[in-house]
């Protein structure tokens, strides 16, 4: 049994969806991460467990929220409709914003991580050489983290293309508009073409397996130029 064009069209939306995703997480996310690992800030708790809450919220709940929000009567739908964009909801921009919400912990967890365990000594040896906060945080911070920024692209990037309750609820059953891998294998199961679901399936799990294998192989390398 072969995949058909449905299938190869979800997995193209899967594959632009979770790398547009992810290259808007690592620029966004990269200054939040570094001042969660260093503001003193009251607001640093709460801000961390917002960023935090996809990890344990259902994805269901997320993309109900999501819906609402961005929905013609939310507060982002009205504000899309004002600027002439229209409604997010059931387009592929929509997915991307819901995915940036969904994905944002796997992005912020590992950069801060990252940043915390630089310690401050290489930053003030940099500063006492006249370097300015900027070229530290460019050429002494971002090398020093490299470990951090491949694990998150790598979890984000995964962590996109397995999401389920989210693109379903946020972006429906669109064929090739919002109907990416995950949501393709519920459909095949609901028509019980089991062929064709256990070879989408079955390709996930071998991603899964590849990106793991993969984040184990490189976080050792990247330590090490670091």
């Amino acid at each position: 049994m072969q995949l058909n064009a449905e299938d190869y069209a979800a997995i193209w939306l899967t594959l632009k969806l979770a790398g547009v995703t992810t290259v808007l997480l690592m620029l966004l996310c990269t200054p939040l991460a570094w001042w969660l690992a260093h503001t003193r800030s009251r607001w640093r708790g709460p801000i961390g467990a917002v960023v935090a809450l996809p990890l344990v919220l259902p994805p269901t709940v997320i993309g109900f929220y999501l819906l609402v929000t961005m929905g013609p009567n939310g507060p982002i739908g009205k504000l899309t409709q004002a600027m002439g964009l229209g409604n997010l909801p059931f387009t592929f921009a929509g997915l991307v914003v819901g995915s940036l919400i969904y994905s944002m912990p796997f992005t912020v967890q590992p950069l801060q991580r990252a940043f915390e365990a630089l310690g401050p000594r290489p930053m003030e040896a940099a500063a006492s050489l006249g370097a300015s906060p900027l070229d530290r945080f460019l050429t002494v911070a971002l090398p020093l983290a490299r470990p951090g920024f491949i694990t998150a692209a790598v979890l984000t990037f995964a962590h996109t293309v397995g999401e389920f309750g989210v693109v379903l609820m946020l972006g429906g059953n669109i064929p090739g508009v919002t109907r990416v891998v995950s949501v393709q294998i519920y459909d095949h199961v609901e028509a019980m073409e089991y062929g064709h679901a256990h070879m989408l399936a079955a390709g996930m799990v071998v991603f899964s397996f590849i990106v793991l294998l993969a984040l184990n192989w490189l976080q050792p390398k990247a330590e090490r130029r670091a």
